[in-house]
C-alpha cells in the first residue's frame, strides 16, 4: 500500500490555510461580517472536503498498484515483488531459549585469562550506562570461561565451537551479525519482537508480512508453515498473522504421519466430497455478501479451497521415506538419537516445501520447555541441544545449495537473545539482550561474511549494534519488498514489521 506524505495531496498540492486573518470578525462585527465570514467558513470546509476527495481517489488509485487489490478468494496468489529479489523464500530456524554466543560462534580467548575473575570496570560501567544494565541480574560477578573448545575454520577462518563441527563445514556459506540487540532481557517479549517487531503480543509475525506483501508461488500449498513439536516461548503470539487478514496465518505441519492433522475424509465421505465442498462454499459466498467487510468469511472460503486441494499436495510433500538414503544420511534422519532425527526431518521438510514454491518456512528446535536457557549447568544444556540441530542444519544448506535452491532461499539461524559471560548458578549462564549472535545464509547474503562485534568478553555489542527492525527491513529487501511500503492500517494507524517509517536501517552491505 502506498500513500502521499502528510500535509500534502498525492498531487503535491500543499493543504491551503483555511482561515485568512481577513476573513475572521473583528471587534463587534456586523451582520455583513457575520456573512462573509460564514461564507468563507463554508468554503474553506468545501475546500477541505475537495482535497480529502482528492486524496482518496488518489491513494485508491495506488492501491490498486500495491498489497490492498489482494483477492480475499485467491489471497495466495504469488505477487510481484517491488524491485528484483535475491530471494524467493525463507526458512527461518529459530534456536528457542537463548544459545550462548560465546559457546557456539563468538570466540572470546580473554575469556580464558579472565575466568574466575570480575567484570573489569570498564565493561562493566560500559554497559551500566546503557538500557541492558538489567543483564547484570541475577549473575555472579565471576567470568566463567567457554568450557567448549574452538577451532578456526574455512577460508574465511572462522571459529566455531566444538558444539557444531557440522555446520563449521559451511562456515564459507555463512554470514554471520555478532551484534545483534533486543530490547527485553526476558523470553517471551524477546521472541515477540525477533517475530514480530514488538515486544507485545498481538502484532502480525514476519511471515504473516512476507506472504502477505509476496503471496506464495504454489497454490496447492500454504504460503506460511511452521514446524515444531514443543513451539516456541510465549506460544502462538509468534507466529500469528495478528491485525493481517486470517488467510494469512501459517499451517502448522508435521512431519510424519499425516503433514496436517485431518486432512483426509473418511471413505464414505471422498465420492462426494467436491460437491459437498462446492455447496458449503454456495452458502459461505451468500453469507459473505450479506456480511461485507467480515474478512474472516473471506479466509474461510479461502482455506476451505486451499484444504481440499492440498490433500494430494501436502500427503506428496510430507514423503519423506521416498527421500534416498544418502540424503536422510545427509540430514541425521537416520541417527540414533531420536531428537536428532526429529530435528533432522523437519529441516529436510523444509527444503521438500520450499522447493515446491512455498513463501515462508518457520522451524522451531524445542522439543521440551527448556531449550537452550542454560541458567545451569552450561554444558549438560547445550551440548545435547546442539547434538539434535546440528547436523540437521548442516545438511540442509549442503543440500539446499547443490540442488540449487541456496541462491534462492534465505536461511536465517537465529534466537532471541544470548547469554552472559558471567557465571549463574551451577556454571550456568543469565539472558543475554545487550550483544548476540546469528547467521544468514544463501539468498544474497554476502557468504563468508562476518559483520559488528561484542566486547572481549562477548557480553555487549560495541561495534555496529543491530536491532532487530534492521534485520528484518533487510530480510524483506532480500525478498525485493520496500519494507516502508509494506503497511497495514489498523485503527487508523499504519503498522508495518518494521515500525514507525524511517526508523529501521536494512543491512544493504551484507546483501549481494
Amino acid at each position: 500500500m502506498l500513500k502521499g506524505p502528510r500535509g500534502v495531496t498525492p498531487s503535491g498540492v500543499a493543504v491551503r490555510k483555511l482561515f485568512q486573518p481577513s476573513s475572521l470578525p473583528r471587534g463587534d462585527s456586523s451582520f455583513g461580517d457575520r456573512r462573509r465570514f460564514l461564507a468563507s467558513l463554508g468554503g474553506g470546509l468545501g475546500s477541505l472536503a475537495l482535497l480529502d476527495l482528492e486524496s482518496r481517489r488518489a491513494i485508491s488509485d495506488e492501491k490498486q498498484r500495491g498489497v490492498a487489490d489482494i483477492d480475499p478468494l485467491q489471497p495466495y496468489a504469488a505477487r510481484k515483488p517491488h524491485f528484483a529479489p535475491r530471494a524467493k523464500s525463507v526458512i527461518f530456524l529459530f534456536m528457542v531459549g537463548g544459545p550462548s554466543q560465546i559457546d557456539t560462534f563468538d570466540h572470546k580467548p580473554a575469556l580464558v585469562e579472565l575466568d574466575g575473575k570480575p567484570v573489569p570496570a570498564s565493561i562493566r560501567s560500559a554497559l551500566e550506562a546503557t538500557r541492558h544494565a538489567n543483564v547484570f541480574h541475577g549473575c555472579d560477578d565471576l567470568i566463567l570461561k567457554s568450557p567448549f573448545g574452538f577451532k578456526q575454520y574455512g577460508q574465511s577462518g572462522t571459529w566455531v565451537s566444538d558444539l557444531m563441527p557440522h555446520i563449521a563445514k559451511h562456515v564459507d556459506d555463512l554470514c554471520f551479525i555478532h551484534s545483534m540487540q533486543a530490547d527485553s532481557n526476558n523470553h517471551a517479549p524477546a521472541s515477540y519482537q525477533l517475530h514480530t517487531g514488538d515486544i507485545r503480543a498481538g502484532k502480525a509475525s514476519l511471515g504473516s508480512w512476507v506472504t502477505y506483501g509476496l503471496g506464495t508461488e504454489n497454490s496447492d500449498l500454504p504460503g506460511y508453515v511452521v514446524l515444531f513439536d514443543a513451539g516456541p516461548l510465549g506460544g502462538a503470539t509468534n507466529y500469528t498473522n495478528g491485525f493481517l487478514p486470517p488467510a494469512f496465518q501459517p499451517t502448522r505441519m508435521r512431519d510424519r504421519g499425516l503433514p496436517v492433522l485431518d486432512l483426509t475424509p473418511g471413505e464414505s465421505f471422498a465420492s462426494e466430497q467436491r460437491d459437498a465442498i462446492d455447496l458449503m462454499q454456495q452458502l459461505n459466498r451468500l453469507h459473505r455478501d450479506q456480511n461485507p467487510g467480515f474478512l474472516e468469511l473471506d479466509a474461510r472460503i479461502a482455506s476451505y479451497e486451499l484444504a481440499y486441494r492440498m490433500q494430494s499436495a501436502a500427503l506428496e510433500v510430507g514423503k519423506l521415506d521416498d527421500e534416498p538414503k544418502h540424503i536422510h544420511q545427509l540430514y541425521g534422519v537416520d541417527h540414533e538419537d531420536p531428537r536428532t532425527q526429529s530435528f533432522s526431518r523437519k529441516c529436510l521438510m523444509a527444503r521438500r516445501l520450499v522447493e515446491r514454491g512455498v513463501r515462508f518456512v518457520q522451524l522451531y528446535d524445542m522439543p521440551d520447555k527448556d531449550g537452550w536457557d542454560a541458567h545451569d549447568r552450561l554444558v549438560e544444556n547445550h551440548t545435547p541441544r546442539a547434538r539434535w540441530t546440528d547436523i540437521g542444519v548442516a545438511g540442509l544448506i549442503a543440500d539446499l545449495k547443490q540442488r540449487g535452491l541456496l541462491d534462492s532461499t534465505l536461511v536465517i539461524w537465529a534466537s532471541e537473545f544470548g547469554r552472559t559471560p558471567m557465571k549463574q548458578g551451577n556454571n550456568g549462564r543469565q539472558h543475554n539482550a545487550a550483544g548476540f549472535t546469528l547467521w544468514m545464509a544463501g539468498g544474497g547474503v554476502r557468504p563468508g561474511l562476518h559483520t559488528g562485534a561484542t566486547d572481549e568478553l562477548g557480553l555487549m555489542a560495541v561495534e555496529r549494534p543491530i536491532q532487530f527492525r534492521d534485520l528484518h527491513a533487510t530480510i524483506l529487501t532480500a525478498m525485493g519488498v520496500d519494507y516502508e511500503r509494506l503497511y497495514f492500517e489498523i485503527n487508523g494507524r499504519d503498522e508495518r514489521l518494521t515500525g514507525v517509517a524511517g526508523s529501521a536501517k536494512p543491512l544493504t552491505d551484507i546483501l549481494l
